[in-house]
């Protein structure tokens, strides 16, 4: 879909923002929700959250909005340095880009990304969340990140491949559709000659 640097970071832009706005949602509702309203008596997450100050990032009580733009500004480093290339490497490793349907294709990238993003994103959380008040200790800090890719692979590979990735395709191709209008015409003028 991306053709240049720009659009790359363009469309990453967009996957990111999607994609940090859900996990930090079934982060703090789904895995610690029940953890947090136990700790502190409240019925609703929100209201756990609120009561503890925030949420607790190396240890100190930091707003939900703050956790997002931490996590919105690694998980973009990440997405553009590590993430988009090595995925689309490795799925043109398996798969010759001139020969494979462009689904398929897709699929392969988006499978791939999920595959590096996820221990590493999963890895950061474990850094960030870990319960600094008790001691640091590796072990713990391991399982925490095996425990977090345990949940987080399922909801990243089936959100990533049925929901967040359509979406941002349809928004990508609502934002350039002049060049991707442009790009088929003069693709389709080759071909004929």
């Amino acid at each position: 879909m991306p053709r240049n640097q720009f659009q790359r970071m363009v469309f990453a832009f967009i996957t990111v923002v999607i994609t940090v706005h859900a996990y930090v949602f079934f982060s703090l509702y789904v895995v610690h929700g029940n953890m947090f309203m136990q700790l502190t008596g409240e019925n609703s997450v929100i209201a756990a959250i609120n009561k503890m100050g925030g949420v607790p990032v190396f240890g100190k009580p930091v707003p939900i909005w703050a956790v997002v733009l931490i996590e919105f500004a690694l998980a973009y480093l990440l997405e553009n340095l590590v993430g988009s290339p090595l995925s689309f490497k490795l799925a043109c490793k398996n798969f010759k880009i001139t020969e494979t349907h462009p689904v398929l294709f897709e699929t392969a990238v988006i499978c791939a990304t999920v595959g590096i993003m996820c221990p590493a994103m999963s890895f950061i959380a474990a850094f960030l969340y870990y319960n600094y008040q008790s001691g640091f200790n590796m072990w713990t800090l391991l399982a925490d990140w095996l425990k977090l890719i345990c949940f987080n692979f399922p909801f990243a590979f089936f959100t990533q491949l049925f929901f967040i990735q359509p979406l941002v395709r349809t928004v990508f191709k609502f934002l350039f559709a002049k060049d991707i209008k442009t790009r088929n015409s003069a693709e389709t003028t080759q071909a004929a000659a």
